[in-house]
């Protein structure tokens, strides 16, 4: 029984982190260039309010959600908890802490956060930059959390 609930535990893991994944691609793939497409007021605009709304969206419960159990599983693998499993669990974990959670806190956060607090020319200008930069850190959150996503799902198989 204990082995059937770490393997339901490590695939709810995947499906959370391909959602995660999901989202991020989106982004990646056609909402930046949209938002680029678009006069860059406007686009910078609307850039500052997907960023004020994705704080109380099910998006931000996943993504935040996932650091404390993808240490978690980290913490498991080097306790003790061996085989197949334990290894492709901890690459999960590191998967998606580096690749995901450290990105976000240390690139694409301050950048909205700055971007948040600029007005006029000054956003307008800004935003030229951002979008370029800002996309190519989203670009590595989505592959990681894909990773992510595939090394939980192959932990619970192989639990």
């Amino acid at each position: 029984m204990t082995n059937e609930i770490l393997s339901i535990g490590l695939a709810a893991l995947g499906v959370a982190s391909a959602l995660v994944s999901g989202v991020f691609l989106s982004f990646s793939d056609f909402v930046m260039r949209a938002l680029g497409r678009a006069p860059d007021a406007a686009g910078a605009r609307a850039m500052q309010e997907i960023n004020r709304a994705v704080y109380r969206s099910l998006f931000m419960v996943l993504l935040l959600g996932m650091v404390p159990i993808s240490a978690l599983v980290l913490v498991l693998a080097g306790l003790g908890w061996t085989g197949t499993a334990a290894a492709w669990a901890a690459a999960g974990g590191v998967a998606y802490l580096a690749g995901v959670f450290a990105v976000t806190v240390f690139g694409n956060v301050p950048m909205n956060q700055r971007l948040d607090r600029l007005t006029g020319a000054d956003a307008d200008a800004y935003w030229r930059r951002y979008r370029l930069r800002w996309t190519r850190l989203n670009h590595l959150r989505w592959v990681a959390a894909a990773m992510a996503s595939g090394a939980f799902l192959v932990a619970g198989y192989a639990a």
